[in-house]
């Protein structure tokens, strides 16, 4: 057994509450669309504020490349809710009580105690085409995620 996920690999599958409570499984879109699942450490975080805005900025690029924008950490439903309608997110944010899917995926930390921020491109078919490591390079999440996306189409 790896400790990582890596580009080729089958994504693990999870379920996890979003903001709203209802479950969402990775599941739900195999077969469908292509998932862009991002880690980010804490809401409303500078960066992860960055991050989720750009994400959000450039949601319709993702959905006319045939994606759906997750996001993944571990803060209670309330806290997602509160930051998903402070900044008006269109896309879905899980709650990963006790960073079990993040450990699922392998995703490192930095320092040895802030959650990493790993951005992974999922076609269609639930294999990983792209995995993108950054704490700092908020805009590359996107960009690296978009470009991937559509050399996939």
């Amino acid at each position: 057994m790896k400790d990582r996920v890596e580009i080729g690999d089958k994504a693990p599958e999870f379920t996890l509450k979003n903001e709203k409570g209802e479950d969402v499984s990775l599941r739900d879109f195999i077969g469908k669309k292509a998932v862009v699942l991002y880690f980010y450490p804490k809401d409303d975080s500078p960066g992860c504020k960055k991050e989720a805005c750009a994400f959000r900025d450039n949601y319709q690029a993702f959905k006319d490349a045939g994606a759906e924008v997750i996001g993944v950490s571990s803060q209670s439903e309330e806290s997602h809710s509160i930051f998903s309608l402070k900044f008006n997110l269109p896309f879905t944010l899980l709650v990963d009580e006790g960073a079990k899917v993040r450990k699922l995926y392998g995703v490192p930390s930095s320092l040895g105690m802030i959650p990493g921020r790993v951005t992974y491109v999922i076609d269609k078919e639930g294999i990983v085409r792209h995995i993108f490591s950054s704490q700092t390079n908020i805009e590359g999440h996107v960009n690296e995620a978009l470009k991937v996306l559509k050399s996939l189409t």
